[in-house]
């Protein structure tokens, strides 16, 4: 069975190009434009990682990051925080709530494919 990954991220250019980049590579992607929409599909789907911006509608994506680590269905799951956000704050602030990497947007292919490998293993 493919390891799910979902793309909780407002911008849809760049939802798109990450779910036709990871779907070629053979996993199954989700993807909500929303935290809070965000929240629930990780809930009800489960994934092995979650990519997700911190600037969010709805829940912001810290707020997200916490409730997935701290929910014992869903702390399993692994955690990539992808924005545009710079400030050493900011970042701090997503390890904190559990964030596993965190890449800054605009974001190169070639590093994001290496988090996502070291985060779940080999490809599919």
């Amino acid at each position: 069975m493919p390891k799910k990954i979902l793309i909780v991220e407002d911008d849809v250019l760049v939802a798109e190009l990450l779910v036709d980049n990871i779907s070629s590579m053979g996993y199954k992607t989700l993807v909500a434009y929303d935290g809070e929409t965000g929240w629930k599909l990780t809930q009800k789907e489960k994934p092995d990682l979650v990519i997700q911006d911190i600037g969010l509608p709805e829940m912001d994506g810290i707020t997200l990051c916490g409730l997935i680590k701290k929910t014992d269905a869903t702390k399993q799951a692994r955690i990539i925080m992808l924005t545009g956000k710079k400030k050493v704050a900011d970042m701090e602030d997503a390890f904190k709530a559990g964030a596993d990497a965190y890449v800054n947007k605009p974001f190169d292919w070639d590093r994001m494919l290496a988090h996502i490998r070291k985060l779940l293993g080999p490809e599919v």
